[in-house]
Formats: C-alpha cells, structure tokens, sequence
C-alpha cells in the first residue's frame, strides 16, 4: 500500500507532521497526489483554528537587489518569539521580501494572491501555519525602486527594527557608507518625516498651543512677545525631534542630518521607512506554565 519512505517522503513535500502524513496515506490508499491534497484541506482547517489568534510577535526583514536599486522591508508577525527565531521562520519571511521586491504588489492583499510558482503565497502561508503550528500574518510592508540613486537597508536587533532609504545620487559606491549611517541614525533617533515642510502642520499648530499654555502658566507671568519667542524656540526643537533633516547626527551629535548630507557631496535622501516589530499591536497574556501543563496533559 505505502512504505515509510513514502511517508517520508510526503513529510518533506508538504511540511506536514509524520503522524498526519502517515494518516493522509492511509486516508488516500497511498496516493501521494491525494494524499497532498488532504493534508492542504487539513492545512487550511487548522489555520482557520489559528485564525482568532493574536500574532504579535514576529521580525522585521529586509531585502536589496544586487544592483542596489530596489529594496524592501517587510514585517511578518507569528504567536511566539520562540518561533519567531527559527529558521524556518525567517527563511519564510526572507522568501516573501524577494517576492515583494520582484512582483511589487500594491498591498498586503495583492500580495497574498501572487503566484510563487507552488500555489499563491496565501497557500504558503497556510503551509506555513501547518508545519510551524501559530499563526502566521503579513503585517505591512515598503518597497522602493529607484533608477537615479540606491536603496539601503538596516535591520536591527535581528529584526526587531527595520529601515528602507531611498537615495538620490551620482555615485552609489561613496553615498553606499552614508546612506547606512543614515539608516542607522533612523533606527535609533525616531524620525516621523523627511523634513519641515512634511510636518503635519495640525500637528505643529496643536504643539505651539500647548507649548503657549505652558509658558503662560509658569510662576513668573511673560510678555507676550518673550512667550510667542519661547513657543517658537521650542517649536524648532519639535522639530528636531521629528523630522530627519533636522535632528543631530547620532554618530556627530554636533551637525545635523542634512549637514551630514551636504558634507558628503551630491547625494539625498528622498524618503525612508521605518517599522518597529509589533507597535501598536495587542500582546499574549497567556500564562506559558499553564500552557505548557495543558500540552501534557493533552
């Protein structure tokens, strides 16, 4: 009917565990084609289990082509940081970058359905979710593509911070060094855009009311004028809190990102993109001591 090479064999075709693999030959009278099958339909069912999860762990990866003009980061997030140190799972997160940065799909969405030549990477997913038994999700992701300058990427703390720049420039080959310290300037400072003129100005009309409150309820009362130069003043250090250009150089502290730029001759920087693994999303509260008493007891 079906040796145990045959179940070997379907283990290493579909990711599957011995035991089901071993079921599904038995379900299929040894059909191995069949036997794919039933456990994708498995697949699914217990991704569908999985669905209700909270996938708040994860790593943020990168990818830059060989020409140095296209680049990418990616968040992907599983259950555990467990998982999300195997092989396994980065391998699956670094396949998904490549894809992402030669297919440039327009969404998370768009991508799900692309075709990696073994099924859509939807199915892959699934199979992911099968072989490593969490929840595995797509989070976001940036792609960028030049033809007048390079990309540059930065990964930090094996994935917990991630960065993509987009840089404009005649020489790729002396902007290269730059272009990475500046990627590793945004992992560490924070930035939330390019410049002053990106600024939300809502958001800088809301910090110089407060900033004008506070001042007006100092214990010694201000002129007018002395308080809108103070708002001011303070507005300016806002933005070198925010904004990349403006903020110190973390390896120079004494010139600012744009000095840095303009001292290293005819390059720019034209955007770049940063993702913090898991910000914002809720995370497990499980107690591991009693999940790990209930898989023995299972």
């Amino acid at each position: 009917m079906f040796t145990a090479k045959d179940v070997m064999a379907l283990r290493e075709m579909s990711g599957a565990g011995m035991m089901d693999c071993k079921k599904a030959l038995v379900e299929c009278d040894g059909d191995m084609d069949k036997a794919m099958d039933y456990l994708r339909e498995k697949s699914l069912a217990a991704s569908a289990k999985k669905a209700s999860r909270i996938a708040a762990e994860g790593i943020v990866a990168s990818y830059v082509s060989e020409d140095g003009k296209t680049g990418v980061i990616v968040e992907m997030n599983c259950e555990t940081d467990f998982v999300a140190k195997t092989d396994d799972f980065k391998a699956l997160v670094n396949t998904i970058a490549k894809l992402i940065a030669d297919k440039d799909p327009a969404d998370v969405d768009a991508l799900m359905a692309l075709d990696t030549g073994d099924g859509t990477v939807a199915e892959l997913i699934t199979r992911a979710v099968a072989k490593i038994g969490e929840k595995i999700t797509i989070r976001r992701f940036a792609r960028c593509h030049v033809e007048d300058g390079m990309v540059d990427t930065y990964v930090h703390l094996g994935g917990k911070i991630g960065v993509l720049v987009d840089v404009a420039c005649q020489d790729a080959a002396s902007a290269k060094p730059v272009a990475h310290d500046i990627a590793m300037h945004i992992a560490a400072a924070k930035p939330t855009c390019l410049s002053k003129a990106d600024v939300n100005q809502d958001d800088v009309e809301h910090e110089r009311k407060i900033l004008r409150e506070q001042a007006m309820n100092e214990p010694k009362p201000k002129p007018a004028n002395i308080i809108e130069k103070m708002v001011e003043g303070r507005i300016e250090k806002y933005y070198k809190e925010v904004c990349l250009l403006e903020q110190p150089f973390v390896k120079e502290p004494d010139i600012s990102v744009a000095q840095l730029i303009k001292r290293n001759g005819d390059m720019n920087v034209r955007a770049f993109y940063r993702f913090e693994m898991g910000e914002g999303l809720q995370k497990r509260e499980d107690n591991f001591a009693e999940e790990v008493m209930g898989q023995m007891k299972k």
